[in-house]
C-alpha cells in the first residue's frame, strides 16, 4: 500500500506555532537563568551527550512529555506541578513547536518554545552546558 500523508510535519508544526507563543532566541537569552521560568529540553539522551544543553534546563525526551505532564499519570515529574513558565526546544524548533502544543492542550500553562531551538542558541553564544542533564 502506498503512503498518503495528507498533513506532513510542515503543516503540523505551522498549525501549532499559530496556537503557541514562540520566542526569539535573544529573547530566550535574556530570560535565561530566570527564577520563574524552566527551561525544557525535549532531545534524546544521545543529542545532549553528543551536543550539550543549555544550563540548568531540565530534561524530558519528548517520548515522555503527555505522561510526565499528566498528575494522573504514574511517570509524572513534578517540576509540572510549579507555579512556572515552562519554555521548550529541541534541536531546531519543530518538535518543541509540537510539544508546547500538545502540553498547552492539556491545560499546562503558561508555556513556550524557542524559535530556532538549541541550534539558534548555539550559533546566538548561549552557555552550553556538557554532562548529564537532570530529569
Amino acid at each position: 500500500m502506498a503512503l498518503n500523508i495528507t498533513r506532513g510535519y510542515r503543516q503540523l508544526v505551522a498549525e501549532a506555532e499559530k496556537e503557541i507563543e514562540t520566542i526569539s532566541v535573544e529573547d530566550a537569552l535574556e530570560l535565561h537563568g530566570k527564577e520563574a521560568l524552566v527551561f525544557v529540553d525535549l532531545r534524546d539522551v544521545r543529542e545532549l551527550k553528543r551536543e550539550g544543553f543549555i544550563p540548568g534546563a531540565f530534561h524530558c525526551p519528548r517520548g515522555m512529555l503527555e505522561f510526565w505532564i499528566d498528575p494522573d499519570c504514574m511517570y509524572f515529574k513534578d517540576i509540572f506541578a510549579g507555579d512556572k513558565k515552562f519554555l521548550f526546544y529541541c534541536n531546531l524548533g519543530w518538535r518543541s513547536a509540537l510539544a508546547a502544543q500538545v502540553s498547552q492542550q492539556m491545560g499546562l500553562n503558561p508555556v513556550a518554545h524557542i524559535d530556532g531551538g538549541f541550534d539558534a542558541w548555539k550559533q546566538a553564544g548561549g552557555p552550553v552546558e556538557r554532562r548529564a542533564a537532570r530529569h
